[in-house]
């Protein structure tokens, strides 16, 4: 029995030494047709077998209409058939019998009218398209369509009267822009500005009387543009209302009038829109002003003109809101740019006055910068200092410290105090800040301006306190030791870590016991070192841990070798007794990852294993080390909403081997259960 073959493979994929083209490929597919494959070309003796022929296949063309008249390809099939037959009556039957069944069938009127164009039946087209906009006056299609077969004839007074037959029932903007097209195509503009004039009755939108501006300012006068825009603000004004009128008309107007070289008509009508407008729906005019201000007006009225409008919207946003912080921010910079010192302490005085309804410190978060932004503008601008200090004390006097507190308020007063060179009362803001409120940011502050000033015992002092309200910080303790280690003080820098270590609840324990171990490192203390590793794989029995202990074992020099330098150190060999240290640190990990059947932390512990042995072990151990390494497999298990999910697990070699050895004793010992304890073998 013959096996199932694949498909052949390529042997050879290199490109081949004569290319072809796909051109050629297909001239040769033509050139060699056979000719009793080519399709068959049917041949009529006489009249008689045309005519039966044409009877079977309308049969057929009939049965599938029968069958299903929905169906628009049979229609279209049939017709097209009859069309290729000269018979145009019969073509046209089968059309209107189509448009019995499908009255509203777009795609069916313009099949219709293709092929009476395609047939030279303009008459028979034009009738058809006015049936069609009859029926289905609202499909701009099938009037696109009858007005280009209109115009295609040259009957422009005939497309006039569709385009009024379409216009009488509203259609979309682009019917009237294709209107007015076809009287700019034929110079008629005047018929143009009665079809505009018709439009903006019934699309009264901004957009039209734009369109009808640039119309006039292109082909017809400066009075004449002046007059479409006039008309059209005051139209919308008396319709709408006068803050209903679009920004863009008197964008375009005063543009219009800067192009005609009247600045003081352009500036007229800018000031009417930004007198008439709300801000909100001005902002592009008031943007156009400014950029026109720039070009043909002076600098003191630029920044007039910006200073003024900017205010008027900051004034009516507060008016809204007068919690909105953001808002007062942004209007006191504008201030600050004015360089008027009174305007500047006006609105920074009623910003600070809205104090937050409640006290809940989401609603003091941008509150509190009205003061930090004030007092470095009373000390820097307007070299203020008492007011200064005295925003600094109103800010932290409002401030419930009982409920919450800012420690950015209370670090910056301190650097105030500092600036102007009074060291007392920055202690004080700082030891009253820890006091009333304690926090981390504060304590750190203050540490890191005694320690600039030298001040160790202060810095001790804040150290134990910042260490009794919060022990779980860690970098506190290891900031502390890093002080007392720098003062030389090694038995107070242990003593410190040995608090750390101690501490029931810690932030990121690994952080304290690696700068503990560290610190002994780096001090030569290598027996409190393995002292510390060991101590920590009791509380932490963790494959890094025991990786980092293997590689500290490695990098202990040899003790004639203490006095080298670091470079040379690195490249001194490592000796076999470090060697075995590490090996056995890894022997031991290996054997309790494996007596608690950690199967993930086994395999990590392995790879930094080989590749320790790769790096400094013999072939033997690293041959060694190669036949433990276990293998991935995928599998699968159930969890507890009885849903399946797929996992990664590890195979090791000997605790696969274990299990084979234990498998062959439990199958012997079946055997032996069954021959009734007769050894295999036994006559």
């Amino acid at each position: 029995m013959e096996t199932a073959r694949g498909p052949p493979r390529v042997k050879n994929k290199a490109a081949a030494p004569v290319q072809i083209s796909a051109e050629q490929l297909l001239r040769e597919a033509v050139d060699r047709q056979e000719t009793a494959i080519q399709k068959p070309t049917q041949r009529f003796a006489d009249l008689e077998e045309l005519k039966e022929y044409q009877g079977r296949k309308r049969r057929e063309f009939e049965d599938y209409i029968r069958r299903n008249r929905v169906r628009l390809a049979n229609w279209f099939q049939y017709a097209q058939w009859e069309l290729e037959q000269k018979e145009f009556a019969r073509a046209r039957s089968v059309f209107e019998r189509a448009l019995d069944v499908h009255p509203n069938n777009t795609q069916l009127w313009i099949r219709y009218v293709e092929a009476e164009i395609k047939n030279r039946n303009i008459n028979h087209a034009r009738n058809l398209l006015d049936r069609a906009v009859t029926r289905l006056p609202r499909v701009p299609k099938l009037w696109y369509k009858y007005l280009w077969v209109m115009e295609m004839l040259g009957d422009i007074p005939g497309t006039r009267q569709v385009f009024d037959r379409w216009m009488k029932w509203e259609p979309d903007e682009d019917a009237w822009n294709a209107y007015i097209k076809l009287e700019k195509r034929y110079g008629e503009f005047e018929r143009a500005r009665q079809i505009f004039q018709l439009f903006t009755a019934v699309h009264p939108e901004p957009r039209t009387w734009l369109k009808w501006a640039k119309f006039e300012e292109e082909y017809g006068t400066g009075d004449m543009v002046r007059d479409v825009l006039q008309t059209a603000i005051q139209t919308i004004a008396e319709t709408l209302g006068d803050d209903e009128v679009d920004e863009r008309l008197f964008i375009a107007f005063a543009r219009f009038e800067a192009r005609q070289k009247e600045y003081e008509r352009a500036r007229a009508i800018y000031k009417f829109g930004l007198d008439n407008l709300p801000r909100s729906k001005s902002m592009a005019l008031h943007a156009q002003y400014t950029t026109f201000e720039k070009q043909f007006g002076d600098r003191e009225g630029v920044e007039d003109v910006v200073l003024t409008k900017r205010r008027r919207l900051y004034e009516e946003q507060v008016k809204e809101n007068a919690k909105n912080y953001d808002v007062w921010f942004d209007f006191a910079r504008l201030e600050e740019t004015g360089g008027d010192a009174d305007r500047v302490r006006e609105v920074y005085e009623r910003a600070i006055a809205q104090v937050p309804p409640t006290q809940e410190k989401r609603h003091w978060r941008r509150y509190i910068f009205l003061f930090l932004f004030y007092a470095i503008w009373e000390e820097r601008e307007a070299k203020d200092i008492e007011r200064a200090r005295q925003i600094y004390d109103t800010c932290l006097g409002l401030i419930p410290h009982k409920k919450f507190t800012f420690a950015k308020i209370w670090i910056a007063k301190a650097h105030f105090e500092i600036r102007q060179g009074q060291l007392t009362p920055a202690r004080k803001a700082l030891g009253r800040a820890i006091g009333m409120c304690p926090k981390d940011k504060l304590f750190k502050e203050y540490i890191s301006l005694e320690q600039k000033l030298y001040e160790f015992e202060r810095c001790r002092t804040l150290y134990e306190k910042h260490a009794l309200y919060n022990p779980s910080n860690c970098q506190t303790w290891i900031k502390w030791a890093e002080l007392e280690r720098g003062l030389d003080d090694l038995d107070r820098t242990r003593a410190i870590f040995e608090l750390a270590i101690s501490q029931p609840v810690l932030d990121m324990p690994e952080v304290v016991w690696k700068a503990y171990i560290d610190f002994e490192e780096e001090e030569g203390e290598y027996e409190r070192t393995r002292e510390l590793y060991e101590r920590l794989l009791e509380k932490a029995d963790h494959p890094k841990v025991w990786i980092s202990f293997a590689q500290f074992e490695i990098n202990i020099p040899e003790a004639d070798e203490g006095e080298e330098e670091e470079e040379e150190a690195e490249e001194r060999p490592i000796s076999e007794e470090a060697k075995a240290r590490a090996r056995k640190i890894f022997e031991r990990a290996h054997q309790n990852m494996k007596d608690r059947e950690l199967k993930t932390e086994r395999a990590s512990l392995l790879a930094a294993w080989q590749e320790f042995e790769n790096m400094h072990g013999s072939p033997e151990d690293i041959e060694k080390i190669q036949k433990q390494m276990p293998r991935k497999t995928k599998k699968k298990r159930k969890l507890d909403d009885d849903t399946w999910e797929e996992y990664v697990d590890y195979i090791f070699p000997a605790d696969d081997q274990q299990t084979s050895n234990l498998s062959s004793l439990l199958a012997m010992a079946s055997a032996w259960k069954q021959t009734g304890g007769k050894v295999v073998g036994d006559d």
